[in-house]
């Protein structure tokens, strides 16, 4: 066929398919100028000369026109390319024709690059330089596949290019993206100018995309550096390795070799011990525990971000780097046992699995490396590490890697995974419970545990308290005081870790002979700082330790017999005068729990739940923020999927409940449709819609809905029945308060209510009913457990004289105003007339619960309200000029007041 007949055929089957669509224009455009010249050319002639042809209707044939104006915009530049041209005019005339396309043409502009592909190539050697370094220069400002099709052609001709400007600019991408810079960089390799930056991106690109395209690199590798350069933990390797004389280079360039053909989930026993021969030629553990400390930092050579770039390569790990560093991990774990290398196991795991946006976590494989290596190490510390990973890591695969880690060490022991835990969580050097004490030459170093916080103190050798360690510690001892420094940065983690396991453990059916429990909790040196500021049933009568004794709720010791039982207490089902002693305890002797026991929420059954018979709606109808809420769901050991703007079928969150044969659901939604102002860039919805909490067995078949909403549906399998929820007055109240208090702990820190700047509504206001009912409105059980302590509290403030608690608020009378602070979101009305004053909390600011004693810990929005009301109480002296300028509303007197400068 003649062009013009190709080009009718073309048009006639593009338009068919796609003439239903708005965006079919765009896509003719594309297509034919995929075609050879003289059929886009025909295409051009055919629309201008009978567009009746290929459109029926005045709108078809308006955007034919269309088609026809930009084909000729896209010959004309064609064309002109052909003429003899100077180099740089030339390739200004290419990238001229390429721009013209635009972005939405970028998968049609590689074929159409043949043509000009070997126009280019033909041109004379210097020419070629001049036309490389012009692309070059221009790959930033148009990131087109056009341009790096050609730059390829020029680089796979003969390498006549510009050298140094394509392997510079190739070093500051994730990935080189132009073909035969490979066969650049192995020629310059081998004439002893070696480019790490362009390594590194090859690399990259061959880890990310497979080797097959890069082949002048495979052949060639191992080349110099062994590591990819531009990560601080791999820069300050190669700078160390290039200082060592000769032998030690060679054994670490052979190490490093090895290490960087970890590619598998596991190391093979031959790939152990030719691992084992290599670290057997060098400095092993003192070289690489200092250069694994850095991984995680920064980028010390930043990566260009490109336009079309879904995320930013530089909060992630090198995919190269992290395979080197999975083998540098295998090879510590064959080492004996060292404190320092579990520490950094540890360390390892918690920093490649930290969230980026676009990302998600930075290498799950690392941190599942470094979770095999702890499980290798035959020492307590690290299962005293893996049991502390196992209550902080959410990332599920790590999970499962730390959950078969522990299972495995248990059964070697013969023991349970709960004992294990238990028996390997380390003391830290603490002598007594919550205390160690060092002498460091004359000088005494203090470690107290106080609350949930290590303090480090000092004394001098006279005996008084000094803020740091003198100069001569720091010189004479300077290992030993490493080593305390970083036990307690241990001991904090560890606490966090224990106290969580602990909250947890309050859902469990967990008991202990008593001698076992006095080993484990009470008597911990660590544990037992947590363990004595609870309530435990003994035999099932009730006590707490306080005094140096445990004790029940009036005061009495508890002398426990020798083969007593131990479990936790839980209020639920306990009378109302019980739990009320045992927070008059508390009080009396100034016991704050490091989570709610004594004032926890309890969630009962309500006639509107027995009325549904198999759901809850009590939580339904709020909206949430969903990168917040599924955060504090992976926290609270919820399975919870993020929800994107597409196509697609999601679970609902859910918490597995193995010890009870349950599965708990709380049924979400994405809330809004509009791409962009409803979702982040990577299109992640950025709130929800709640709905039903529902429980099922633990085998039941799970549920799932279309990301947009729609209405769950069990999915089964060709060998599965449907199963029924669990009626709710069958599941246990234990199991039902504590799920519910979950999800009440998801809205209270979730819901947009919270947020004092959403009192416009949000997006066009959509939100504002919502905003307005549940800023203001009745108070959940966790905010009525906060109105029952603040009553308590109030006449110990100083403020004490000017706040009452008013029904749902705070009553704070000022100078200016009288204010109420809603006791469940902590936003603001200003009497008369009920306005609202905006005040953002600043995180950074010490919590307004400094120095008064709270019977709990962790009630963030307890600390906001307390914060706010003396801020209001003393509203003359407030400086902020944004909270002033809301207090003008307030009335005319008021207004004088601030006006005169008596707000200062």
């Amino acid at each position: 066929m003649g062009s013009r007949e190709d080009a009718d055929t073309a048009l006639r089957r593009i338009t068919n398919r796609f003439g239903s669509s708005p965006k079919w224009p765009d896509w003719v455009v594309g297509e034919m100028c995929r075609k050879p010249v003289e059929v886009t050319q025909a295409a051009r002639d055919l629309l201008v000369e009978q567009p009746g042809e290929y459109g029926s209707t005045t709108g078809e044939r308006a955007a034919l026109a269309w088609v026809a104006d930009r084909l000729d915009e896209y010959l004309l530049r064609r064309y002109a390319i052909r003429d003899g041209l100077p180099a740089t005019e030339l390739a200004e005339r290419v990238l001229a024709m390429l721009a013209s396309l635009g972005p939405d043409y970028l998968y049609s502009q590689s074929p159409a690059c043949g043509e000009v592909g070997d126009l280019l190539v033909a041109q004379a050697p210097e020419a070629r330089v001049v036309l490389s370094r012009e692309f070059v220069r221009h790959l930033d400002a148009a990131p087109t596949v056009g341009v790096h099709t050609l730059l390829g052609r020029l680089v796979e001709a003969d390498g006549a290019v510009d050298v140094p400007a394509v392997l510079e600019w190739a070093g500051g991408g994730e990935m080189i993206g132009v073909a035969g810079v490979d066969g650049l960089l192995v020629a310059e390799s081998a004439a002893g100018r070696p480019w790490p930056l362009a390594l590194a991106a090859a690399r990259r690109q061959a880890v990310n995309q497979g080797w097959d395209d890069l082949p002048a690199l495979r052949a060639a590798e191992p080349l110099w550096p062994p590591v990819n350069a531009g990560e601080a933990w791999a820069d300050r390797l190669i700078a160390d390795v290039v200082a060592m004389p000769e032998p030690q280079r060679a054994a670490w360039r052979a190490l490093l070799t090895h290490a960087a053909g970890a590619n598998q989930a596991r190391p093979s026993d031959r790939w152990r011990r030719t691992g084992a021969a290599l670290v057997a030629e060098v400095d092993f553990v003192a070289c690489t525990t200092g250069w694994l400390a850095l991984v995680g930092r920064p980028r010390i050579a930043p990566l260009r971000v490109g336009p079309l770039d879904g995320s930013d390569p530089n909060e992630g790990f090198d995919p190269y780097n992290a395979t080197v560093l999975r083998g540098l991990l295998w090879l510590l774990a064959d080492l004996p046992p060292e404190r320092a290398i579990v520490r950094l196991f540890g360390a390892v795991v918690e920093t490649a699995l930290r969230k980026v946006p676009g990302i998600g976590p930075r290498s799950p494989k690392l941190a599942n490396a470094a979770v095999y290596g702890l499980s290798q190490v035959d020492d307590p510390a690290a299962v005293g590490e893996l049991a502390r990973l196992s209550v902080r890591v959410t990332h599920k695969g790590s999970q499962k890697e730390l959950g078969k880690a522990l299972n495995a060490r248990a059964a070697a022991l013969g023991m349970s995974r709960h004992e294990i835990e238990e028996l390997a969580i380390p003391a830290y050097g603490l002598q007594d419970v919550g205390r160690r004490v060092e002498r460091l030459g004359a000088t005494t170093a203090e470690v107290h545990v106080a609350g949930n916080e290590t303090i480090l103190r000092w004394q001098n050798a006279a005996g008084r308290p000094v803020k740091a360690p003198p100069a001569e510690v720091r010189r004479d001892h300077g290992e030993a005081l490493a080593e305390l420094k970083a036990s307690v940065k241990e001991i904090d983690k560890m606490l966090a870790a224990q106290r969580d396991r602990l909250d947890r453990m309050l859902l469990s059916r967990r008991e202990w002979p008593f001698e076992a429990w006095r080993e484990r909790y009470l008597d911990h040196p660590l544990v037992g700082t947590l363990a004595r500021r609870l309530i435990w049933t003994v035999d099932g009568i009730a006590c707490c330790w306080a005094d140096g004794a445990p004790r029940t709720a009036d005061g009495a010791v508890l002398a426990p017999a020798a083969d007593a039982t131990v479990a936790l207490w839980h209020p639920i089902g306990q009378p109302v005068p019980a739990v009320l002693a045992w927070r008059e305890f508390l009080e009396r002797h100034a016991v704050t729990q490091p989570f709610k026991q004594a004032h926890r929420e309890v969630y009962v059954l309500t006639d509107a739940e027995r009325a549904t018979g198999t759901y809850s709606n009590r939580f339904a109808a709020h909206i949430v923020r969903q990168h917040q809420f599924h955060a504090l769901a992976a926290v609270r050991g919820w399975h919870d999927v993020l929800r994107m703007m597409v196509d697609d079928v999601y679970p609902p969150p859910t918490r597995q409940l193995p010890e009870w044969g349950l599965r708990a659901e709380f049924w979400v939604e994405g809330a809004g449709d509009e791409y962009g102002r409803d979702t982040s860039e990577s299109g992640a919805y950025l709130r929800l819609a709640t709905d039903q909490v529902r429980f099922y067995p633990i085998d039941a078949p799970g549920h799932q809905t279309h990301a947009s909403g729609g209405g769950y549906e069990q999915w089964l399998h060709a060998d599965q029945r449907p199963t029924e929820p669990v009626p709710l007055e069958s599941v246990p109240p234990l199991v039902f308060s504590e799920v519910m208090r979950d999800i009440d702990l998801f809205i209270g820190v979730g819901s947009v209510g919270n947020d004092p700047t959403w009192s416009d509504g949000g997006p066009e206001g959509r939100f504002r009913e919502y905003w307005a009912n549940y800023s203001f409105g009745e108070l959940s059980e966790t905010a009525q457990t906060r109105r029952d302590l603040l009553t308590r509290l109030l006449p110990r403030l100083a403020i004490a004289a000017r706040c009452e608690i008013a029904g749902r608020f705070l009553r704070v009378r000022g100078d200016l105003s009288t204010y109420k602070i809603h006791l469940g979101s902590g936003n603001i009305l200003m009497e008369p007339h009920d306005e609202y004053l905006c005040i953002v909390p600043d995180r950074s600011a010490p919590a307004g619960t400094d120095g008064l004693f709270l019977p709990f810990e962790g009630d963030r929005t307890l600390s906001l309200v307390l914060s706010k009301a003396f801020l209001l109480a003393g509203d003359r002296t407030i400086t902020d000029p944004t909270i002033r300028s809301q207090l003008h509303r307030t009335g005319t007197s008021q207004r004088a007041a601030v006006d005169d400068g008596s707000a200062r």
